[in-house]
């Protein structure tokens, strides 16, 4: 029986949820949906102990695949970039040069590790900054939901 916090979810957010926990093994804090920049929304950002950035769009079909127009919009702000998928996906239509995670729910595994691309120290202290900020926020939203109604 599925765990009951996760019958609601998408597939894709499933997929997130196993990235995160990979993520963690290694060391790394992870966000959900952040926005590095106007446009751009991320399906996890991955911020490891040495301050690597790493950023997973996580695909739950061909069809998700097939219809992203914007994943290479996202190499300028990560040192390293992955797919994450689950089993059963079409791996031979990801880009052989980028990483690849195979992932469930529950865990993942790195299958290929991206290439390295190291950003800018200017490039990394907004995208740390902005990572920060927004677990911060996200944390008071837990902490306080009536918040909100403070800015009215």
């Amino acid at each position: 029986m599925a765990h009951p916090d996760l019958q609601n979810l998408q597939p894709g957010q499933l997929l997130a949820r196993g990235t995160a926990r990979l993520l963690f093994t290694y060391g790394f804090a992870s966000l959900e949906e952040l926005v590095p920049t106007r446009g751009l929304r991320v399906d996890v950002t991955g911020l490891g102990p040495k301050g690597d950035i790493w950023i997973i769009e996580c695909k739950s079909s061909r069809a998700d695949f097939q219809s992203d127009q914007k994943w290479e919009g996202y190499l300028p702000w990560c040192d390293r970039f992955f797919w994450a998928v689950d089993a059963d996906f079409p791996v031979d239509l990801l880009p052989p040069d980028t990483g690849l995670i195979i992932g469930d729910a529950y865990g993942a595994e790195i299958i290929r590790m991206g290439p390295q691309d190291r950003l800018a120290p200017a490039r990394r202290k907004n995208v740390i900054q902005t990572f920060a900020t927004t677990a911060a926020r996200r944390l008071h939203d837990l902490r306080d939901p009536d918040r909100a109604t403070l800015r009215d």
